[in-house]
């Protein structure tokens, strides 16, 4: 086993190979960017290499986590005998894996003929298609031009997916249905694919619709053993990201499981594979009562990633292999390692089995409400779940800021149980338990979709997801956003903001009871204080709230936040409610007219004034103070027609200039954030007449970018777009 290893990553897979290595005693190197100096990867690990430019800051991952060489001196610098890629970055280059060998580092991977090869999608089905794997129909040249896709596409037929060759993960792939949207599609796909893998080619398959994602675990060391650790269905996925993630598959019976697995070993031994890899199929929609026992379904191989997955932990949790003490479940970062350090499998085929079932879910920082855009803060709070079968691997802590630099997974929280529909209990529990503060993400859209008729039948496929949200938009949304409930967070948020108003004691000891926040008066009923407040995508309200009390001075000036007073409260001038509002730590207890619910609560100073979340079922809210004067004098400085950033990211492409006349739905600038690209366009014909950025500008959600003033007659029907601006 190695003394020193070196991990090539940042975040949850970060932690968790420091996490295996800690327990094999095998001391630790975290690499990171200046964003990342003080990460939880970074503070877990036994050493520390920053990486960057020496004479600036810049924290990209193409000048950080993308740079071989910086990787490769800080592991000669500290001692390192070994790499680990963990998953994404470097982790499928067969460059890099080739540098570390030659620089007389172990790369805990395949071998780099390996990585070359399955990360070539385009070579990688024609070698498997050679070894008895069934592969779907696409193009077929090693680096296709876009006219050569063109008419690949016009070939296999319409639709189609485009893919990187170089990728995976899903980024950078478009469906396209329209034979007229393919030549605006490739230049897309080309450039998110030389942005994210430095590699723009692309290739081109068949669309099957309404498909399963299956796929299958391998494992391969160096002495000619290779064997197959079951599959994981990852067929609820969003733009192609996988959201859901469990194993086994409730629609392969034992004859297809065995089918695939093999086909899967199949693929591995063609390239001559060692390490933990994961070969994915794409399985055609049918009866979703699934096979009969000795039916095979047909599936086909979509691609290999030569890496551990996100989703290694549900096969840790549902798989076992078979020991002289019962089953014993797998630590996959060790047997990488292991492997790696030459070791052989101590076990076979025969020895591996499924134990219980397991479902993960991806929590990202990204707003199911707003088109799940990413989203980004300072964690305020973090609460993270436990108990029986939850398991939680995450890569944040209190304090951190969430930028748009990197991917938004924050963490993974993965459920185990005897059976399917105790796993997804205990994933809906854990999740309603899984507090995240000060950053909006989609971890209460997660514990919904997981209550869908579809998914708890198992009745999956590939676009359920977004079929979903289209059929029922509620889907989207907390139950406390909607109409008739929204008002318990304003009364909530109202009343965090009064329980936090203090005393104004005089130094001699005295209180003055004008100056309490009791409202209390002389002589008659206590006075209303207003708070005026807005949610993010909401009209501002107004809130109004006022203790009851018996008059007495002695009731106002023994006023705290510990007496749990009782209130009256209405909402924007409605009818008078009954509220009691207790504040324990970072929990809010309130009851509305007998209505009780329990918030988190977490507050942050802003330039706007104090900023309340709240936080319930694994939904979170910020809600802002609502100033109207400032809001006038804001609106008065920025003129009808500006667009702004509908998130926080770099603005990657600009395709006006001032003065430049632009028709209605013109595509104007493009802006990424966490690897995925978010076009600005023309809300009517007009002019540019502001345009407030340039390439390679960072900017803040919801700041200016360019405005475009209306032609004189907007509601005239505008003209088409020539050709060279479609």
């Amino acid at each position: 086993m190695f003394d020193t290893v070196l991990v090539a990553n940042r975040g949850e897979i970060a932690l968790r190979v420091i996490r295996t290595l800690r327990r094999l005693g095998v001391r630790s190197v975290a690499v990171h960017s200046d964003a990342d100096a003080d990460a939880p990867h970074v503070r877990a690990a036994d050493l520390a290499v920053r990486l960057g430019p020496a004479d600036r800051s810049d924290s990209s991952a193409a000048e950080t986590y993308l740079r071989a060489d910086l990787i490769l001196d800080a592991a000669r610098r500290t001692g390192a005998q070994a790499v680990h890629p963990g998953y994404g970055f470097l982790a499928e280059n067969s460059a890099f894996a080739g540098a570390c060998t030659q620089a007389g580092l172990v790369f805990i991977g395949p071998p780099p003929a390996a990585v070359e090869l399955m990360g070539d999608k385009i070579n990688a089905k024609e070698a498997v298609r050679a070894a008895g794997v069934p592969v779907v129909p696409g193009s077929e040249d090693g680096s296709p031009s876009d006219e050569q896709l063109i008419e690949a596409a016009t070939r296999i037929g319409y639709p189609v997916l485009l893919k990187p060759s170089a990728g995976g993960g899903g980024k950078g792939m478009r469906l396209v249905r329209d034979p007229a949207e393919l030549p605006a599609e490739l230049a897309a796909a080309r450039r998110v694919a030389r942005t994210a893998f430095g590699d723009d080619t692309l290739l081109l398959e068949r669309w099957v619709d309404q498909p399963r994602h299956i796929e299958v675990q391998v494992l391969a060391d160096t002495h000619g053993r290779t064997v197959h650790l079951g599959e994981r269905e990852c067929s609820l996925q969003r733009r192609h990201q996988k959201l859901i993630e469990e194993a086994p598959s409730v629609l392969l019976n034992p004859s297809t499981r065995a089918a695939m697995g093999a086909a899967a070993v199949r693929a591995a031994e063609a390239c001559g594979y060692t390490g933990a890899g994961t070969v994915e199929f794409i399985v055609p929609g049918g009866d979703p009562a699934g096979p009969d026992a000795d039916d095979v379904l047909d599936f086909f191989f979509m691609e290999m990633n030569t890496r551990l997955q996100v989703e290694h932990p549900v096969t840790e949790l549902a798989v076992a292999v078979a020991g002289p003490d019962g089953p014993q479940r797998l630590d996959l970062v060790e047997w990488q390692l292991r492997v790696a350090a030459g070791e052989a499998l101590p076990f076979a085929q025969s020895d591996v089995s499924f134990l219980g079932h397991a479902i993960e879910a991806r929590i990202c920082a990204e707003d199911p409400e707003r088109d799940f855009l990413p989203t980004g803060g300072e964690v305020l709070l973090l609460d993270e779940p436990s108990g029986e079968g939850v398991r939680v691997d995450s890569g944040i802590a209190p304090g951190d800021r969430v930028g748009s630099l990197y991917d938004p997974m924050l963490a993974k929280v993965i459920a185990y149980g005897p059976d399917r529909p105790t796993a997804i209990r205990r994933l809906r529990a854990a999740l309603a338990e899984t507090r995240i503060l000060g950053v909006t993400t989609n971890t209460g859209y997660l514990r919904r979709l997981l209550a869908q008729p579809e998914v708890t039948a198992g009745r999956l496929d590939t676009g359920l997801v977004e079929r979903s949200a289209q059929q029922d938009a509620s889907l989207l949304s907390s139950p406390y956003t909607r109409p008739g409930s929204v008002d318990l967070l304003h009364f909530a948020a109202a009343l965090l903001r009064q329980l936090e108003l203090g005393r104004a004691d005089a130094s001699d000891g005295w209180t003055d009871p004008f100056s309490l926040p009791s409202g209390w008066r002389l002589g008659g009923e206590a006075a209303w204080t207003t708070h005026r407040l807005r949610l993010p995508g909401r009209e501002p309200v107004t809130v109004s709230c006022r203790m009851t009390t018996s008059g007495e001075i002695e009731s106002a000036i023994g006023f705290s936040a510990a007496a749990s007073p009782d209130w009256e409260v209405r909402l924007d001038g409605g009818p008078v409610r009954r509220a009691r509002a207790v504040r324990d730590g970072d929990l809010l207890r309130l009851a509305v007219d007998g209505l009780q619910a329990t918030f988190t609560v977490a507050s942050e100073r802003t330039a706007d004034g104090v900023v309340h979340w709240l936080g319930v079922d694994g939904d979170a809210w910020p809600v802002h103070p609502f100033d109207v004067i400032a809001e006038r004098a804001a609106a008065g400085t920025v003129h009808h027609g500006t667009l702004t950033a509908p998130m926080p990211g770099t603005v990657t492409v600009v395709k006006v200039e001032p003065g430049e006349q632009v028709r209605r739905g013109q595509a104007l600038l493009v802006l990424e954030a966490m690897k995925m690209e978010h076009v600005i366009s023309a809300p009517h014909d007009g002019t540019v007449d502001d345009l407030r950025v340039t390439a390679g500008a960072t900017v803040a959600m919801d700041a200016p970018l360019v405005t475009v003033t209306a032609a004189e007659d907007p509601s005239a029907p505008a003209e088409p777009l020539p050709e060279a601006v479609r």
